[in-house]
């Protein structure tokens, strides 16, 4: 798919891989809405500078754990770029509990990772979908991340909602074929982003180490393949981890 004029909503994308994945879909051509929930001046600056390339870019408030909000969010994006082709379900929360404090997860914090991470993404899906119709092809390209692949990550609940996020996006893929295509990306850890400044630093070099890379994930890298998700007219349903060599299928 030519993705010159086309319309793409990023959820999450006032900072770290939301704001490199709309800059990147702006530069092959689309008009993009970035979603925000705070962070609203981070959001517009990435706006500023999309738009001084030529491209139409509008921030929106999005609190995907509310049903009403994600409509919102949605509706509004298309009225600005009067068109939808193309979400991105990037948005995500975390908040580290190692794996075997099991009393420290406790169901608030349970809770707020899967209606963001899990929940959230299908409502996001749900109001787009109709818009998405309407165009001759559709994309969605969830960000899941490489604990929904194994036992990894911060937190079991982070692992869990991600591991979800992988097989809404198999089930998506079937409920919205034959017009719209539904992929996900699955990073390693991405340094330089909000959620990578809470992990430890000697967390962050056994990650490093374990990859068969000896590397964390590029923003770039990831980006890169968001981008040919939404070009590629035969792959649907299908995750690629991109990780360095952590996890492999």
């Amino acid at each position: 798919m030519d993705l010159r004029g086309r319309a793409a909503l990023i959820t999450g994308a006032t900072g770290g891989l939301g704001a490199v994945i709309a800059r990147a879909l702006a530069s092959e051509g689309a008009n993009v809405a970035l979603t925000h929930l705070g962070h609203r001046d981070e959001g517009e600056a990435v706006c500023r500078e999309i738009e001084a390339k030529g491209r139409k870019a509008v921030l929106v408030h999005l609190d995907q754990s509310d049903a009403a909000s994600c409509e919102a969010a949605v509706e509004k994006a298309v009225g600005f770029l009067g068109r939808l082709d193309i979400l991105v379900n990037n948005a995500a929360v975390n908040q580290p509990v190692p794996f075997q404090d099991l009393d420290g997860l406790t169901p608030e914090i349970w809770d707020r990772l899967l209606s963001t991470n899990l929940r959230g993404p299908f409502l996001v899906t749900r109001a787009a979908a109709r818009h998405l119709k309407r165009q001759d092809q559709g994309r969605v390209v969830n960000v899941s991340g490489f604990p929904g692949l194994a036992p990894l990550g911060s937190s079991i609940a982070l692992a869990v909602s991600k591991a979800g996020l992988i097989h809404l996006t198999h089930c998506l893929a079937v409920a919205l074929a034959p017009s719209i295509t539904v992929n996900c990306v699955a990073p390693g850890l991405m340094e330089g982003t909000r959620m990578s400044s809470r992990v430890r630093p000697e967390a962050i070099a056994a990650l490093r180490e374990k990859a068969a890379l000896k590397r964390t994930t590029d923003l770039d890298d990831v980006a890169r393949q968001v981008v040919l998700f939404c070009q590629a007219e035969s792959i649907t349903g299908q995750t690629l981890v991109i990780d360095g060599g952590i996890v492999f299928q």
